[in-house]
């Protein structure tokens, strides 16, 4: 095993609990090549644990472990196994779910997401795309898997260099994959879907945002429907909107497949949607807003902000006294205290009062840690219109 040596800066990030060292706080790499697991060394030549080596990412180093141990099968073995155990304690009534959520699961870099008795897997840095072969065996080891496919089509892997890529490593995938959730049937298109396949992380958003829902609503950015067939089993109807055609074909068919009525789907821009509502003067009584991330990166932070306050203030415009309105953002650096401010400022141009009902977060199954805020990301929050 090579060593690394950090600065008094990087070890001092290290003691704090965040598994991330930055390469200003890389004094020597030494000989470690591209995604070697590292021995890693503060100024003194102490070893202050083990870590996957990046070439290129400005996060050079991902650590893995506090002590110096081997990286290997019983090491990943190890990781998996403890990430199940913790999923058999927080997933109810769900046959899809995140396995692995990468620094939340001491895992970093690497996502698993189990659809039945189907995985999808990302390996996000050079460390763990080296070891991908290996998760592999693991995988299939511990749960005889039908097929894993590999959903390394993120850009975030050209800052590793890394090609971006999907195929299948491990048996057969003939198509879409039924999950069940919530008591609802979804098809999870795990070879072109988004994310993984579908949105997981909102599962149990879309419980708690049914306790709400009454009457006319809108989902906005449905996607393949999640909040939108959720909705629909506590309103009177339910029109979902995205601007993809092969996601609202998903939504149809599941709707179908739920046999579902009261819920249509329109392909349109969800600005320009709601303004032309707006303009018609129609109501809702429940809109769910579930935008893309509108701030991938910090300095998107002032752009971002104005993009969240105009389709929330869009969506308050079509909601009457007793409307509720659930609105989330999957933008980590999007803080929940930047959208609380712009949902405020939108409340007021429009002149409606907002009362908080819930502010919730990604479901159980992506965990946070309390020393890495990378690990928070989703915020949702569901208000009531006065």
């Amino acid at each position: 095993m090579e060593s690394v040596r950090v600065t008094r800066k990087g070890a001092d990030r290290a003691a704090s609990g965040h598994p991330w060292i930055f390469t200003s706080d890389v004094a020597d790499r030494g000989a470690a090549r591209p995604g070697d697991a590292v021995r890693v060394l503060d100024a003194s030549a102490r070893a202050i644990g083990v870590a996957h080596y990046s070439s290129t990412s400005q996060i050079t180093l991902r650590l893995l472990s506090p002590h110096v141990e081997p990286i290997d099968r019983e090491f990943f073995l190890r990781r998996l196994r403890a990430a199940a155990a913790h999923r058999e304690l927080v997933v109810r009534d769900a046959t899809a779910f995140r396995l692995v959520h990468a620094e939340a699961d001491l895992l970093p870099a690497l996502i698993v997401d189990r659809y039945g008795d189907y995985f999808v897997i990302q390996t996000l840095n050079q460390g763990m795309d080296r070891a991908k072969t290996l998760i592999v065996e693991c995988l299939s080891e511990l749960f005889s898997p039908k097929a894993i496919v590999e959903r390394n089509d993120v850009a975030v892997r050209r800052r590793e260099d890394l090609p971006l890529e999907t195929r299948v490593a491990l048996g057969t995938l003939d198509g879409p994959v039924e999950i069940s959730m919530n008591g609802l049937r979804f098809l999870a298109d795990l070879a072109g879907g988004q994310k993984t396949g579908i949105y997981l992380d909102q599962r149990e958003n879309y419980v708690a945002a049914a306790r709400y829902a009454r009457g006319r609503a809108l989902d906005c950015f449905t996607s393949t429907g999640g909040f939108a067939l959720h909705l629909a089993r506590v309103c009177d109807s339910v029109t979902g909107v995205d601007s993809s055609e092969t996601a609202l074909r998903t939504a149809r068919s599941n709707a179908a497949l739920n046999v579902i009525g009261g819920v249509e789907f329109e392909e349109a821009d969800v600005f320009d949607f709601l303004a032309a509502r707006d303009r018609g003067r129609e109501k809702y009584d429940t809109i769910a807003l579930d935008p893309p991330a509108f701030a991938k990166s910090r300095t998107a932070v002032e752009a971002a902000v104005r993009g969240y306050k105009e389709i929330n203030l869009r969506a308050l415009r079509l909601l009457e006294p007793g409307g509720i309105l659930i609105t989330c953002s999957c933008s980590f650096h999007m803080s929940e205290a930047l959208l609380l401010e712009a949902l405020a400022s939108a409340a007021l141009d429009c002149g409606k009062t907002l009362r908080v009902l819930e502010r919730r977060t990604q479901s159980a199954d992506h965990p946070i840690l309390l020393t890495v805020p990378e690990t928070l990301y989703l915020k949702c929050l569901i208000l009531e219109v006065l």
